[in-house]
């Protein structure tokens, strides 16, 4: 047995899921004794069967991976419930289990995947979908790249229709009902401490049933970092979608006439307005040096 066969081996048992007593399954997927199978590539010690070093390895991964989605994830474990949330993360690891070096990239198919498998979110579906893809995107916005800031010398230099390069952890997102507010109230609940986990115990299904309840509609979010904190903006119809067309690549020009498609306002107060936003978004730190200026800088 040569090592890459080893390694496939150890892999397929260690994301083989626990037994409800979270202990290694007793068999392989091809119904192969594991104890046998773990013999084949696993030597045992003075302490330890070759199964119980393997089981070692199988039950590590299984604590490690959920507690990780438990962290990455609680606004949709408080919408599902835990042992829903718990359920529901298995058979995702079971069809999307780890395939990079960081933990950080565990969630990235949750939401492609429950929406192949929607018998997991039956109960609340448009909710659930808003709180994943707003919890991936603060995990993109947390720790994407940070390209140097544009600064006004740049903007002066810029050609007459510029397209400007928006930087590339600026998370838009177009959602149905206000998971921003409900996922700072869940941690704002978790964060008053155990004294209060009775309380805290009662107000979550509270707080996400009165979101349920509400009409769904059209909440425009950036999601966005300064100094190592994430942060939810809101942002007008008119402002998410000149913003964007900004980072489809689109130029100045073209993204006004989208933003302020129909709008019968004088030219100067639609100019006024996009001075504003450029105003508060360059305060923010959302435009990027021209790629001529910042090819010499390297992304952080």
């Amino acid at each position: 047995m040569n090592l890459l066969e080893i390694q496939r081996r150890l892999f397929e048992a260690v994301v083989q899921p626990l037994t409800t007593g979270e202990h290694m399954q007793p068999r392989t997927r091809d119904g192969k004794p594991m104890r046998e199978a773990a013999a084949e590539f696993i030597k045992p010690n003075d302490r330890l069967s070759s199964f119980e070093r393997l089981e070692i390895y199988n039950r590590q991964y299984w604590f490690r991976v959920l507690d990780a989605l438990d962290e990455d994830f609680s606004g949709l474990r408080a919408i599902l419930g835990r042992r829903r949330f718990e359920a529901l993360c298995k058979a995702y690891l079971v069809d999307c289990p780890s395939e990079s070096f960081t933990l950080r990239n565990l969630g990235a198919r949750l939401e492609s995947w429950l929406r192949g498998h929607p018998q997991w979110i039956l109960s609340r579906p448009g909710l659930a979908l808003d709180m994943v893809r707003l919890e991936w995107a603060e995990i993109e916005a947390f720790d994407a790249a940070a390209e140097p800031v544009l600064t006004s010398q740049d903007a002066l230099a810029s050609d007459p229709d510029p397209q400007f390069r928006m930087q590339p952890y600026l998370q838009l997102l177009r959602l149905r009902y206000p998971v921003d507010d409900l996922l700072v109230a869940i941690r704002q609940d978790h964060s008053d401490g155990a004294m209060t986990s009775n309380a805290i115990s009662a107000r979550k299904p509270a707080r996400v049933h009165k979101v349920a309840r509400q009409k769904s509609g059209s909440v425009l979010l950036a999601v966005h970092r300064i100094d190592h904190s994430v942060y939810f903006k809101r942002l007008e119809a008119e402002a998410f979608t000149f913003l964007s067309a900004l980072q489809d690549g689109k130029s100045l020009s073209v993204a006004a006439a989208a933003a302020f498609e129909g709008h019968v306002a004088p030219e100067s107060k639609l100019l006024g307005t996009v001075q504003k936003w450029f105003e508060n978004w360059s305060t923010l730190g959302w435009f990027c040096r021209p790629q001529s200026a910042s090819s010499k800088f390297t992304s952080s």
